[in-house]
């Protein structure tokens, strides 16, 4: 739903989000200054300020006082709305009453969440353990190769061949090979081998730098002649470059196993 300042043009219904921190906030007790009175009830401005973060994405602090005369508009539209006898009767209504419950305990379902995530936080000793094992998994070196995809291995064994007799493999790649890196003369830039399907990174990982394979390797694209460019040390990403990816990662695997334990837990009472 939407309002427009200053108008009395509406929409036709309000988000899911909008909804859900009225239908919480609303219901509270009220705990900070009256901002407004309509119709005999007070809006509070605890609900104010979640409504105004809803709607703009930024704090009331950083509300300018266009914005903030506007959400007051919005919500004296709603509070109108929802205290007319009409809606009392609608607020019965099974259609209603359900989206009213999903969407209050939907947002209740965030806090308990938000809750958890706060007072589960991944310690520093967690983290690096982490990162210490994501290390460990990381390949040792790095490459760089081109490759001619074909459909056949006949195909892949003339290439091979051509390669033999001093034909320039950019060149053949250009013309032959039926993978998008065909334009660049079949070059795949540096990856690591974990980037790569099994078969393509085991043949790069046997090649001398400079060299190609002798025989086509087959994966699930298609045929593949490689030659491997060059290679190097893989340098692992330093810990505070990846610290906060691995934090959030920690904290959602405690989630998911609180969660999954309360699941566990209402399957074993019924």
């Amino acid at each position: 739903m939407y309002f427009n300042n200053g108008s009395n043009v509406i929409g036709t219904k309000l988000s899911a989000a909008i909804l859900g921190s009225i239908a919480m906030f609303v219901a509270a007790t009220s705990s900070g200054a009256t901002v407004a009175t309509v119709n005999g009830q007070d809006i509070d401005s605890s609900v104010f300020d979640v409504y105004l973060i809803t709607r703009l994405q930024k704090s009331a602090f950083e509300a300018t006082g266009e914005e903030r005369d506007l959400i007051l508009q919005e919500l004296t539209d709603i509070y109108l709305l929802t205290s007319q006898p009409r809606a009392k009767e609608l607020e019965k209504t099974a259609p209603t009453s359900a989206q009213m419950e999903l969407q209050s305990r939907g947002v209740l379902a965030q806090a308990v969440a938000t809750d958890f995530m706060t007072k589960n936080q991944a310690t520093d000793a967690e983290i690096l353990e982490e990162y210490n094992s994501q290390i460990k998994l990381t390949p040792s070196s790095q490459y760089h190769a081109r490759h001619i995809l074909v459909e056949s291995q006949g195909e892949a064994a003339r290439l091979i061949a051509q390669l033999d007799d001093g034909a320039d493999f950019a060149e053949l790649a250009i013309a032959n090979s039926t993978g998008p890196s065909a334009p660049s003369g079949g070059d795949l830039g540096w990856f690591s081998p974990n980037q790569m399907v099994k078969p393509f990174s085991d043949a790069v990982e046997v090649l001398e730098d400079g060299a190609y394979t002798e025989t086509a390797v087959q994966t699930e694209f298609g045929w593949h002649v490689i030659k491997r460019e060059a290679s190097r040390a893989n340098e692992p990403p330093t810990l505070e470059s990846v610290k906060e990816a691995i934090k959030q990662n920690i904290e959602q695997t405690k989630f998911q196993t609180y969660l999954e334990g309360l699941r566990a837990a209402d399957a074993g009472a019924r």
